[in-house]
């Protein structure tokens, strides 16, 4: 399955069958490389909450796996993201930009391989973010991220969607060896990307946006 240059699919994450967060992008290619995504600021997007309207991130992992969720939706406040999902890799890379628009960092997120969905309107991608990270520096300098929440959720392997800790970390260090030396996509490309002027940004998440994961 192949998406064409220019349709907005939906990048959603996945946890234990739930959806996590989506965030629709438009394809920029789509080859055997993998699949490269732009996401506008001020896109529509959503989230998973509590029924009291509060995120994973801020509360104890033990609290929020006895809570009851709900998605929200807002909108994308961070800066533009070019998003590259490696064919059959269990990581994406992320190109972050400044406040002045321009390239500031990579960002490895570790996560399952995505598996594609099209139902003919609206279309995506369904990962599983293993929630370690790593940012990567234009002097090709790292360091790891979310070690603590890894760490913290690795405790309750019942309710984790992560079974391998060492599997992570070890493809981490992959690409962290693949950045040091500079290798694609740490060779300069696309980190001077300019979408298209007539991409717009919805104005909403299309219908359908919810429907069942595959993964």
């Amino acid at each position: 399955m192949r998406f064409e240059p220019g349709r907005l699919i939906m990048h959603r994450n996945v946890r234990r069958g739930r959806i996590g967060w989506v965030r629709p992008g438009r394809v920029v290619s789509d080859d055997e490389r993998g699949l490269l995504l732009w996401i506008a600021r001020d896109s529509p997007v959503a989230h998973e909450v509590t029924t009291a309207g509060v995120g994973m991130r801020a509360m104890p992992f033990a609290e929020w796996i006895t809570s009851s969720y709900r998605l929200a939706q807002g909108r994308w406040h961070g800066p533009p993201l070019l998003k590259f999902l490696p064919t059959g890799a269990a990581h994406s890379v992320w190109w972050f930009r400044d406040a002045g628009d321009r390239f500031a960092s990579w960002y490895v997120n570790l996560e399952e391989p995505g598996v594609r969905w099209d139902d003919g309107p609206v279309a995506g991608v369904d990962v599983v973010d293993q929630d370690l990270d790593v940012v990567v520096h234009p002097d090709r300098s790292w360091e790891w991220k979310d070690e603590g929440e890894f760490t913290e959720r690795l405790a309750f392997p019942e309710h984790y969607w992560v079974a391998d800790e060492q599997a992570v970390r070890a493809e981490g260090k992959r690409v962290i060896a693949r950045a040091e030396a500079g290798e694609f996509p740490f060779d300069g490309t696309w980190c001077d990307f300019v979408p298209p002027a007539d991409w717009s940004v919805p104005e909403a998440l299309p219908p359908g946006w919810d429907r069942p994961p595959v993964r």
